[in-house]
Protein backbone atom coordinates (compact mmCIF):
# COMPACT_ATOMS: atom_id res chain seq x y z
CA UNK A 1 0.00 0.00 0.00
CA UNK A 2 1.22 3.57 -0.59
CA UNK A 3 2.44 5.45 2.48
CA UNK A 4 -0.15 7.47 4.38
CA UNK A 5 -0.25 11.29 4.04
CA UNK A 6 2.69 12.98 5.69
CA UNK A 7 2.23 15.46 8.50
CA UNK A 8 -0.95 16.96 9.88
CA UNK A 9 -1.60 18.85 6.63
CA UNK A 10 -1.22 15.78 4.40
CA UNK A 11 1.24 14.79 1.71
CA UNK A 12 3.19 17.67 0.27
CA UNK A 13 3.03 19.87 3.40
CA UNK A 14 6.32 21.58 4.31
CA UNK A 15 8.34 19.50 6.72
CA UNK A 16 10.28 22.47 8.10
CA UNK A 17 10.31 26.26 8.12
CA UNK A 18 14.07 26.71 7.83
CA UNK A 19 17.33 24.89 7.22
CA UNK A 20 17.89 22.39 9.98
CA UNK A 21 14.69 23.23 11.86
CA UNK A 22 12.58 20.22 12.79
CA UNK A 23 15.08 17.87 11.16
CA UNK A 24 13.79 15.02 13.29
CA UNK A 25 10.23 15.58 12.08
CA UNK A 26 11.41 15.68 8.46
CA UNK A 27 13.00 12.29 8.90
CA UNK A 28 9.82 10.81 10.36
CA UNK A 29 7.33 12.40 7.95
CA UNK A 30 8.61 11.28 4.58
CA UNK A 31 6.92 12.49 1.41
CA UNK A 32 6.00 10.12 -1.42
CA UNK A 33 4.46 11.48 -4.65
CA UNK A 34 4.52 8.13 -6.46
CA UNK A 35 1.38 6.70 -8.07
CA UNK A 36 0.69 3.06 -7.15
CA UNK A 37 -1.33 0.33 -8.87
CA UNK A 38 -2.14 -3.32 -8.25
CA UNK A 39 0.55 -5.98 -8.08
CA UNK A 40 1.77 -7.43 -11.37
CA UNK A 41 3.82 -10.64 -11.24
CA UNK A 42 4.14 -10.14 -7.51
CA UNK A 43 5.48 -6.58 -7.78
CA UNK A 44 3.48 -3.48 -6.90
CA UNK A 45 3.17 -1.19 -9.91
CA UNK A 46 4.45 2.32 -9.35
CA UNK A 47 5.35 5.33 -11.46
CA UNK A 48 5.96 9.03 -11.08
CA UNK A 49 4.07 10.12 -14.19
CA UNK A 50 0.58 11.49 -14.67
CA UNK A 51 -1.46 13.35 -17.27
CA UNK A 52 -2.67 16.92 -16.86
CA UNK A 53 -5.91 17.94 -18.59
CA UNK A 54 -7.48 21.38 -18.94
CA UNK A 55 -10.93 22.50 -20.05
CA UNK A 56 -11.34 26.13 -21.17
CA UNK A 57 -14.71 27.59 -22.15
CA UNK A 58 -14.98 30.56 -24.53
CA UNK A 59 -17.81 32.78 -25.69
CA UNK A 60 -17.69 34.47 -29.10
CA UNK A 61 -18.23 38.22 -28.76
CA UNK A 62 -17.59 39.56 -32.29
CA UNK A 63 -19.38 39.25 -35.59
CA UNK A 64 -17.82 35.90 -36.47
CA UNK A 65 -20.32 33.06 -36.07
CA UNK A 66 -19.70 30.77 -33.08
CA UNK A 67 -19.35 27.71 -35.32
CA UNK A 68 -16.74 29.42 -37.51
CA UNK A 69 -14.81 30.52 -34.43
CA UNK A 70 -14.91 27.00 -33.01
CA UNK A 71 -13.75 25.38 -36.27
CA UNK A 72 -11.02 28.01 -36.69
CA UNK A 73 -9.72 27.37 -33.16
CA UNK A 74 -9.86 23.61 -33.79
CA UNK A 75 -7.94 23.92 -37.04
CA UNK A 76 -5.28 26.11 -35.45
CA UNK A 77 -4.79 23.61 -32.62
CA UNK A 78 -4.67 20.74 -35.11
CA UNK A 79 -2.17 22.54 -37.33
CA UNK A 80 0.09 22.99 -34.31
CA UNK A 81 -0.20 19.31 -33.40
CA UNK A 82 -1.97 20.04 -30.13
CA UNK A 83 -4.13 17.10 -29.02
CA UNK A 84 -7.56 18.52 -28.26
CA UNK A 85 -11.31 18.07 -28.23
CA UNK A 86 -13.64 21.00 -28.89
CA UNK A 87 -17.23 20.90 -27.65
CA UNK A 88 -20.26 22.93 -28.67
CA UNK A 89 -21.92 24.29 -25.53
CA UNK A 90 -25.42 22.89 -25.04
CA UNK A 91 -26.41 25.75 -22.71
CA UNK A 92 -24.98 28.74 -24.61
CA UNK A 93 -25.21 28.95 -28.42
CA UNK A 94 -22.28 31.36 -28.54
CA UNK A 95 -19.93 29.30 -26.38
CA UNK A 96 -17.65 26.32 -26.88
CA UNK A 97 -15.03 24.47 -24.84
CA UNK A 98 -11.48 23.35 -25.56
CA UNK A 99 -10.04 20.27 -23.83
CA UNK A 100 -6.25 19.75 -24.03
CA UNK A 101 -3.80 17.48 -22.23
CA UNK A 102 -0.13 16.75 -21.60
CA UNK A 103 2.19 15.10 -19.07
CA UNK A 104 4.01 18.43 -18.93
CA UNK A 105 1.85 21.22 -17.45
CA UNK A 106 4.03 23.80 -19.21
CA UNK A 107 2.34 22.55 -22.40
CA UNK A 108 -0.71 24.69 -21.59
CA UNK A 109 1.43 27.82 -21.37
CA UNK A 110 3.95 27.13 -24.11
CA UNK A 111 1.76 25.50 -26.79
CA UNK A 112 -1.94 25.93 -26.01
CA UNK A 113 -1.80 29.55 -24.85
CA UNK A 114 -0.13 30.94 -28.03
CA UNK A 115 -2.81 29.34 -30.20
CA UNK A 116 -5.84 30.43 -28.20
CA UNK A 117 -4.33 33.87 -27.61
CA UNK A 118 -3.66 34.44 -31.32
CA UNK A 119 -5.00 37.65 -32.87
CA UNK A 120 -7.20 35.58 -35.20
CA UNK A 121 -9.16 34.48 -32.12
CA UNK A 122 -9.38 37.92 -30.54
CA UNK A 123 -13.19 37.76 -30.54
CA UNK A 124 -13.14 34.98 -27.95
CA UNK A 125 -13.86 35.80 -24.31
CA UNK A 126 -12.73 33.29 -21.69
CA UNK A 127 -15.47 32.21 -19.29
CA UNK A 128 -13.04 31.72 -16.41
CA UNK A 129 -15.73 30.44 -14.03
CA UNK A 130 -15.77 27.23 -16.11
CA UNK A 131 -12.00 26.67 -16.29
CA UNK A 132 -11.07 23.21 -15.00
CA UNK A 133 -7.52 21.88 -14.64
CA UNK A 134 -6.56 18.57 -13.05
CA UNK A 135 -4.20 15.62 -13.08
CA UNK A 136 -4.76 11.89 -13.29
CA UNK A 137 -4.21 9.87 -10.12
CA UNK A 138 -4.36 6.27 -8.97
CA UNK A 139 -6.47 4.57 -6.33
CA UNK A 140 -3.81 1.91 -5.73
CA UNK A 141 -5.78 -0.90 -7.40
CA UNK A 142 -5.38 -0.26 -11.14
CA UNK A 143 -4.42 -3.47 -13.05
CA UNK A 144 -2.56 -1.43 -15.72
CA UNK A 145 -1.27 1.71 -14.03
CA UNK A 146 0.34 3.32 -17.07
CA UNK A 147 -2.78 2.86 -19.18
CA UNK A 148 -5.01 4.29 -16.47
CA UNK A 149 -2.86 7.36 -15.84
CA UNK A 150 -1.68 8.26 -19.33
CA UNK A 151 -3.70 6.66 -22.14
CA UNK A 152 -7.21 5.87 -20.94
CA UNK A 153 -8.29 9.52 -20.39
CA UNK A 154 -7.21 10.54 -23.89
CA UNK A 155 -8.82 7.48 -25.51
CA UNK A 156 -12.05 8.24 -23.65
CA UNK A 157 -12.09 11.90 -24.71
CA UNK A 158 -11.27 11.11 -28.36
CA UNK A 159 -13.61 8.12 -28.79
CA UNK A 160 -15.72 8.79 -31.91
CA UNK A 161 -18.64 6.79 -30.52
CA UNK A 162 -18.95 9.01 -27.44
CA UNK A 163 -19.77 12.60 -28.52
CA UNK A 164 -21.49 13.83 -25.35
CA UNK A 165 -19.71 15.13 -22.27
CA UNK A 166 -20.53 16.62 -18.89
CA UNK A 167 -17.57 18.21 -17.06
CA UNK A 168 -17.75 19.49 -13.50
CA UNK A 169 -15.61 20.06 -10.39
CA UNK A 170 -16.39 18.93 -6.86
CA UNK A 171 -15.08 19.44 -3.36
CA UNK A 172 -15.38 17.15 -0.36
CA UNK A 173 -15.73 18.54 3.13
CA UNK A 174 -13.10 18.14 5.83
CA UNK A 175 -15.27 15.60 7.64
CA UNK A 176 -14.40 13.00 4.99
CA UNK A 177 -10.68 13.42 5.65
CA UNK A 178 -11.30 12.77 9.35
CA UNK A 179 -12.64 9.27 8.64
CA UNK A 180 -10.29 6.32 8.92
CA UNK A 181 -9.00 4.69 5.74
CA UNK A 182 -11.35 1.71 5.87
CA UNK A 183 -14.44 3.89 6.19
CA UNK A 184 -13.25 6.10 3.34
CA UNK A 185 -12.70 2.99 1.26
CA UNK A 186 -16.24 1.74 1.84
CA UNK A 187 -17.69 5.09 0.84
CA UNK A 188 -15.59 5.34 -2.31
CA UNK A 189 -16.31 1.71 -3.21
CA UNK A 190 -20.05 2.41 -3.24
CA UNK A 191 -19.42 5.31 -5.60
CA UNK A 192 -17.10 3.26 -7.81
CA UNK A 193 -19.40 0.25 -8.15
CA UNK A 194 -22.22 2.49 -9.33
CA UNK A 195 -20.00 4.21 -11.88
CA UNK A 196 -18.64 0.92 -13.25
CA UNK A 197 -22.19 -0.36 -13.75
CA UNK A 198 -22.85 2.44 -16.24
CA UNK A 199 -19.53 1.81 -17.98
CA UNK A 200 -20.21 -1.92 -18.33
CA UNK A 201 -23.37 -1.11 -20.31
CA UNK A 202 -21.58 1.53 -22.42
CA UNK A 203 -23.84 4.20 -20.95
CA UNK A 204 -21.23 6.45 -19.36
CA UNK A 205 -17.45 6.53 -19.03
CA UNK A 206 -15.51 8.76 -16.69
CA UNK A 207 -12.32 10.79 -16.61
CA UNK A 208 -11.26 11.48 -13.02
CA UNK A 209 -8.77 14.22 -12.22
CA UNK A 210 -7.41 15.57 -8.95
CA UNK A 211 -7.22 19.37 -8.84
CA UNK A 212 -6.12 20.23 -5.29
CA UNK A 213 -4.17 23.48 -5.47
CA UNK A 214 -4.89 23.82 -9.20
CA UNK A 215 -8.46 25.06 -9.03
CA UNK A 216 -9.42 28.71 -8.59
CA UNK A 217 -12.34 27.77 -6.33
CA UNK A 218 -10.40 25.27 -4.20
CA UNK A 219 -12.13 22.16 -5.54
CA UNK A 220 -10.65 18.69 -5.06
CA UNK A 221 -11.58 16.87 -8.26
CA UNK A 222 -12.67 17.39 -11.86
CA UNK A 223 -14.96 14.78 -13.39
CA UNK A 224 -15.68 14.22 -17.07
CA UNK A 225 -18.64 11.99 -17.93
CA UNK A 226 -18.37 10.85 -21.54
CA UNK A 227 -20.84 8.80 -23.56
CA UNK A 228 -22.90 7.99 -26.62
CA UNK A 229 -26.08 9.70 -25.38
CA UNK A 230 -26.68 12.60 -23.00
CA UNK A 231 -29.49 11.12 -20.89
CA UNK A 232 -27.37 8.36 -19.26
CA UNK A 233 -24.75 10.96 -18.26
CA UNK A 234 -27.44 12.97 -16.51
CA UNK A 235 -28.74 9.74 -14.99
CA UNK A 236 -25.30 9.01 -13.49
CA UNK A 237 -25.32 12.34 -11.68
CA UNK A 238 -28.86 11.66 -10.45
CA UNK A 239 -27.93 8.20 -9.18
CA UNK A 240 -24.78 9.45 -7.47
CA UNK A 241 -26.89 11.81 -5.36
CA UNK A 242 -27.99 8.74 -3.40
CA UNK A 243 -24.47 7.63 -2.45
CA UNK A 244 -23.12 8.44 0.98
CA UNK A 245 -20.22 10.44 -0.43
CA UNK A 246 -22.56 12.84 -2.23
CA UNK A 247 -25.22 12.96 0.51
CA UNK A 248 -22.90 13.59 3.43
CA UNK A 249 -19.51 14.80 2.31
CA UNK A 250 -19.72 16.95 -0.82
CA UNK A 251 -19.77 20.68 -0.12
CA UNK A 252 -19.53 21.87 -3.72
CA UNK A 253 -20.60 20.39 -7.04
CA UNK A 254 -20.36 22.26 -10.35
CA UNK A 255 -20.67 24.40 -12.36
CA UNK A 256 -21.57 21.85 -15.04
CA UNK A 257 -20.42 22.22 -18.63
CA UNK A 258 -22.48 20.14 -21.07
CA UNK A 259 -21.03 19.76 -24.53
CA UNK A 260 -21.22 17.88 -27.81
CA UNK A 261 -17.99 17.13 -29.70
CA UNK A 262 -17.41 19.25 -32.80
CA UNK A 263 -13.65 18.74 -33.41
CA UNK A 264 -11.19 16.02 -32.40
CA UNK A 265 -7.44 16.53 -32.82
CA UNK A 266 -5.40 13.45 -31.86
CA UNK A 267 -1.90 13.94 -30.46
CA UNK A 268 0.92 14.33 -32.96
CA UNK A 269 2.16 10.83 -32.06
CA UNK A 270 -1.23 9.37 -33.03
Amino acid sequence: MPPPPSGEHGAGAPASHGAGAYAGEAAIHSVDVTEYGAERDGVRQQMDRRLFMQLLVYRTTGEKSPNKALKHAGKMLGDEGVGSVLYEDLSDPRSFAVLTWSENPAHFVERVRPVLGHKDLADLELRSDFTMTGRTYSSGHEPDLEYWLLRRPVETALNKDWPWAIWYPLRRGGAFEMLDGREQGRILKEHGILGRAYGAKDLAHDIRLACQGLDTHDNDFVIGLIGRELHPLSHVVQSMRKTRQTREFLVNLGPFFVGHVAVRNPDEAD
